[in-house]
């Protein structure tokens, strides 16, 4: 699908600008939720964006009190699953946030560099491709 290519590519591109990487794997699966699935309800911008914001803080606490390990690797995923579903922002790519960020033993700058400037290059994208492009109605309901 074109979309999704061009929205990793926009990330690539502005990676290339700040010098600083903001792709990460789960940013894959949330092209396909964005891009085959807008009007999902998992798709919206308060599960996207809340979901990667919720995982990555969670990665970065898990790893400045317990490190990577064993169980920080595996709790990381299952923490994160029960705020998001605590808090109505449930986005499966989240789980893989939590777990890159985990396994790569990130500090407080995950959150905001990859994830949240990641997030809106996508949610920018979809805005653009879902409602000029594809005709779609996107977001279906912002909060």
């Amino acid at each position: 699908m074109i979309s999704s290519t061009v929205s990793i590519w926009s990330i690539l591109a502005i990676t290339n600008w700040f010098g600083h990487s903001l792709l990460i794997g789960s940013f894959g699966a949330t092209a396909v939720l964005l891009f085959a699935v807008p009007e999902a309800p998992l798709s919206q911008p308060r599960n996207l964006i809340g979901g990667h914001l919720i995982s990555a803080t969670i990665a970065v606490i898990l790893v400045a009190i317990f490190g990577t390990n064993f169980f920080t690797i595996g709790f990381s995923v299952g923490l994160s699953i029960f705020v998001m579903y605590l808090t109505h922002t449930l986005h499966p790519p989240g789980g893989a946030t939590a777990l890159i960020g985990v396994i790569g033993g990130v500090g407080i700058d995950f959150i905001i560099f990859p994830v949240l400037i990641g997030v809106l290059i996508l949610l920018v994208n979809a805005l653009v491709v879902n409602n000029f492009v594809h005709h779609r109605k996107y977001p279906v309901v912002w909060f």
